[in-house]
């Protein structure tokens, strides 16, 4: 568990911890310099969590690379400081990395919003197992909460969660996991996410954008031969960035950008299609579609 000033939901996070019905486990807790509370509320538990604090507050990814050197376990598991594991969840999941080429598994979720409190399920189709780095690549899907890694999984890569992002340092270290390793799922909610209401409006969406572009920099000197192996799902990758920096434009209501960049994909991601036509509405009203057909939480 990684925090930086997140009391307000900690107990509740921890306690979910605490509820498993799997009981093998530790709470390697890092704390990235909080100014509230955090550090008391986590120091009032037992030793199965394990406090420690940074000397100064760092970039997310860092600060997850420095919990883990503490972490003793044959797996690991995250959760963030607001969100929740469902009892059973553990217990569920461990069984299926009985078959040693399995280094994943992830399960279905439950998307809460905070301030209605309204549930949602994450996937309404199952998502694939197995060797699928090039579904992962093509359009990744997983969501943290619900991830146990093996600690091989670890050991075998040259660099954990890549310090230089800020949004796709998960995606990135799960989907370099996948290329060696299979990955199992268990379908049904065994977490919850929680959704903020200022997440909605894509503050920083553009960067996505800019990071997933540093992905594929990345990745096309870390796999040979990527770009003409892995053409296809590129593509994908590059549909899913017009998206990013089209929704980026229409916040600035530069409208008419929004259909330049999203014109060219639009064969290989047909919903970029409806992108393009409602650009003719300011984005407030996009986002009010878009919650109105529970596109959003």
């Amino acid at each position: 568990m990684n925090c930086l000033n997140c009391s307000k939901y900690l107990r509740e996070a921890i306690d979910s911890v605490y509820a498993q019905t799997y009981k093998n486990w530790e709470i390697i807790f890092w704390d990235n310099v909080s100014t509230d509370d955090s550090a008391e509320i986590a120091k009032n538990y037992d030793d199965k969590l394990k406090y420690f604090r940074g000397e100064q507050t760092v970039p997310l990814y860092a600060a997850r690379n420095m919990a883990l050197r503490h972490a003793r376990g044959e797996f690991i598991a995250f959760l963030d400081c607001d969100d929740i594991w469902l009892p059973a969840k553990l217990e569920k999941q461990m069984p299926l990395f009985s078959k040693e080429s399995v280094g994943l598994v992830y399960s279905n979720t439950m998307l809460l919003n905070q301030k209605t409190g309204n549930e949602k399920i994450l996937y309404k189709k199952k998502p694939p197992a197995g060797m699928i780095f090039r579904e992962l690549l093509a359009g990744y899907f997983l969501s943290l909460e619900t991830v146990v890694l093996r600690r091989k999984c670890f050991d075998m890569l040259s660099e954990w969660f890549d310090g230089r992002f800020n949004h796709v340092g998960d995606a990135d270290l799960f989907i370099r996991v996948a290329f060696d390793w299979e990955l199992e799922y268990i379908d049904e909610p065994l977490a919850k996410w929680r959704m903020y209401e200022e997440s909605w409006t894509w503050k920083k969406i553009g960067l996505f954008g800019t990071e997933w572009r540093m992905l594929l920099d990345k990745y096309s000197s870390l796999f040979e031969g990527f770009g003409l192996r892995y053409e296809k799902e590129i593509k994908k990758i590059n549909a899913m960035i017009s998206y990013f920096e089209a929704v980026e434009e229409w916040k600035n209501n530069n409208r008419s950008r929004v259909r330049a960049i999203v014109g060219p994909h639009m064969l290989i991601k047909p919903k970029l299609f409806l992108v393009f036509l409602l650009s003719i509405l300011p984005f407030e009203q996009f986002v009010k579609l878009l919650r109105f057909f529970g596109k959003h939480p």
